[in-house]
This record gives structure tokens, sequence and C-alpha cells, in this order.
């Protein structure tokens, strides 16, 4: 078995570590290069233990990063509540703030977290089309979408000129906002042959995914579910749509919030 036979998670091949440890081989040979064949044998003997002390080193600093690795490996869901609680903010009792890394700047790591974690929730749906609204859920559908091999479709809030052509629409009340969208997609990308998952990345009252739920029903698409980031529990949402049938798979489900306590989690 040869190195390029060892592969893990996260870590570099031991073919890429055997090579970087020939050009250092390489590199040294040339700096103690000497004529005739005694010097070429003390060199090639040199040059052969360094070889395998280079290599047998980076190979057990692997073997241990692996171990600590697996030690130390987090679900998608723990490594997400994690990041809520260490680098989220929390305002009042209903507004919890994750900016740093959700919906302003984006960790797209913990986004491949996620969509590798909505792949196992809705794997073998169906799943051709990714639907999501404008603007903060563009970033997780589109890292999720990656997954699935499928498009991604991002429902607009307001015409434009780019868009041509017939449109569905709907309305989309925004309590963050405090105003009422008219929420378009083009009728050329969303149609009765796809099986659409919605991905976004909050759920509190529901309004923005009942409106996308409209557009998928206008389309006569099949609807495979909602994919959430971060549902707030404690606001009706989540339980109005479940209660219609729909699917909803939120992965940090927050049960209460506060400056004083935090964030706790349904469990």
């Amino acid at each position: 078995m040869g190195p390029r036979a060892f592969r893990f998670r996260g870590l570099p091949r031991f073919g890429r570590i055997w090579r970087k440890s020939q050009e250092l081989v390489r590199k040294i040979g040339k700096d103690l290069g000497e004529n005739g064949e005694k010097g070429i044998e003390k060199r090639n003997y040199f040059l052969y233990n360094v070889a395998v002390i280079v290599f047998l080193k980076d190979v057990a600093r692997s073997i241990r990063a692996t171990i600590l690795f697996s030690e130390r490996r987090w679900s998608p869901v723990e490594l997400l509540k994690r990041r809520i609680r260490e680098d989220g903010t929390v305002r009042g009792t209903d507004v919890l703030k994750v900016d740093s890394f959700l919906n302003h700047q984006m960790d797209v790591a913990l986004f491949e977290e996620i969509g590798g974690e909505f792949l196992r929730r809705f794997d073998g749906c169906g799943v051709n089309k990714i639907l999501t609204i404008e603007a903060s859920g563009i970033g997780i559908a589109c890292v999720t979408a990656q997954f699935f091999h499928c498009p991604v479709v991002f429902a607009k809030k307001s015409q434009t000129k780019n868009i041509a052509g017939e449109v569905y629409t709907t309305k989309v009340e925004s309590f963050t906002h405090g105003r009422v969208y008219d929420v378009i997609v083009s009728k050329r990308f969303l149609g009765p042959e796809d099986c659409v998952l919605i991905i976004d990345d909050f759920l509190a009252n529901g309004a923005a995914l009942e409106g996308l739920i409209d557009l998928v029903n206008q389309a006569g698409a099949r609807l495979a579910g909602a994919g959430i980031v971060i549902e707030k529990a404690f606001q009706p949402g989540g339980d109005r749509l479940r209660a219609k049938g729909v699917r909803v798979e939120s992965l940090a489900r927050v049960k209460s919030m506060s400056e004083e306590n935090g964030v706790e989690f349904v469990e």
C-alpha cells in the first residue's frame, strides 16, 4: 500500500508529504554533491536516512492529528449551536444576530457542514432545484446545492429589467423590515417537473417560507421540504407549517433567549 492509499478528511495526503520529503532530499543532495563513487555512496546513504526520517515524522504527525480530529469531531448541528453560543448576539428576547458567520460575514466551512447535513436529511427525495429568497439565504442555498448537484433559484423582492417574461408572484411580510414585499420568480426556472427544497437562514413567523411555498404551488412543482439553519421555536411559524404537513428540518431550534442567559436550544 503506497502513500496515495492513505486519505484522511481535513489532512494532507501522505503522497503529498512524500513528494515534499523528496524535494527536501534533492535540495540537500545538491548541496552535498561530491565527485567519485565513495562520495556518491555517502551522499545516497545520508539522503536515504533524511528521507525516511522526514517522511515518518510527517506520517506520525498526520496520524496524531487524525486521532485528535476524530476525538474532537462535532456534528454539524453541534458546530452550529456552538457558533451561535460563542459568536451570536442576543438583543432583547427575540433578536438573534449571527452576522459574523451566517448572514453578513459568511463562514463557508460552516456552510459546507450545514449543506452536508441538509443532504443527509433530504437525500433520496429527488431534489433537483433549491429555492430561497434574497438575500441572506443565497449563500447557504448555493453551498447546499453543491451537495445536491442542482441549480439554485432565489426569489427576488422586486421586479427588475433583468427578469423578462412571465413570473410567479406572491406577497411576503417582513417583520424585520416592517414592510410587505412582492416576491417574484421567473416561470422559466420553476415548473411542474421540479422537486424543490427550500433553504433559508431563519424561520420565525414563517411568512417568507409560506411565500416561497406559494411560489412552488403556483409552479405545480413538488415540495420536498424546507431546510432551515436557525428556527425560533418560541415563535409560531415552524409549528404552523408542520401542522399543514410541510416537512421542516431546522438544524438549531431556539427554545428561548435573553441578554442575561444567552440562547437555550430545543433538545
